[in-house]
């Protein structure tokens, strides 16, 4: 019997962010109908991750929502999936860095009407995080847009925790002469961040990734490479995954 795939999102305040997971949860049985597909939330709304852990039996893959390596990764879902002792559990990448992500980000770049043309740059604004592996997944997503953007500029940049922040980056692109800014919402789903980076914007801002279908097949693509892992282990986030 395949593992429970346990999709693990951080939680928010904004209603908008557990309807999102639950659209993205959908495409994802869509494409694996016979896939048992649950998600768990690290805090703010229910079902909550031990929850849903408590209520399986067999095995399961906690697959993070999350777009890069920090806490929640290291700490909070290997304490988690220890606390579960009933089940064989095992610990998936976060969603990125990924090709994956990067098309996601570009289409949603296109649906605000913006297009890469010459003197055009990019804003890839982030949620921040003090764990210098969080920044640097965010740098390497931010390099693998830049080439599927043909060589446009793409600045990382950060709501919380890190620098620059969205509005420093765009002033610094506006001095190196880039006055076609757009910025590239890099969140899972709606919320305080992303609401915010928008209303900083100067020009389009993208919406957040929520449930595009890119993510549907990357969470089935962490799903699968979590189940090549011993039971009880963590991956670690290889840097060779990225051309996965």
């Amino acid at each position: 019997m395949q593992p429970t795939l346990v999709a693990v999102a951080h939680g928010s305040r904004d209603p908008r962010a557990l309807h999102t997971a639950l659209a993205l949860l959908e495409r994802v049985r869509e494409l694996r109908p016979r896939l048992d597909v649950r998600l768990g939330h690290v805090e703010l709304n229910e079902p909550l991750l031990d929850d849903t852990l408590d209520a399986l039996s067999g095995s399961a893959v906690l697959v993070p929502l999350l777009l890069g390596r920090g806490y929640h990764i290291k700490r909070d879902l290997p304490a988690a999936a220890a606390r579960a002792g009933h089940l064989l559990t095992r610990v998936a990448a976060p969603l990125g860095p990924h090709p994956l992500l990067v098309e996601a980000l570009y289409e949603r770049l296109l649906e605000t009407g913006w297009t890469p043309t010459p003197g055009s740059a990019v804003v890839l604004a982030a949620a921040g995080s003090r764990d210098p592996d969080s920044a640097a997944d965010t740098r390497r997503t931010a390099a693998l847009l830049r080439e599927r953007l043909g060589g446009i500029p793409v600045t990382p940049a950060y709501a919380s925790a890190a620098a620059p922040s969205a509005p420093e980056a765009v002033r610094a692109l506006a001095a190196r002469g880039h006055h076609r800014i757009a910025v590239a919402s890099y969140f899972a789903a709606p919320g305080r961040f992303a609401t915010q980076t928008a209303a900083a914007a100067p020009g389009p801002a993208s919406a957040p990734l929520g449930d595009h279908p890119a993510l549907a097949r990357l969470l089935l693509h962490r799903y699968d490479e979590a189940r090549a892992l011993p039971v009880g282990g963590v991956d670690p986030v290889r840097p060779e995954l990225v051309s996965a």
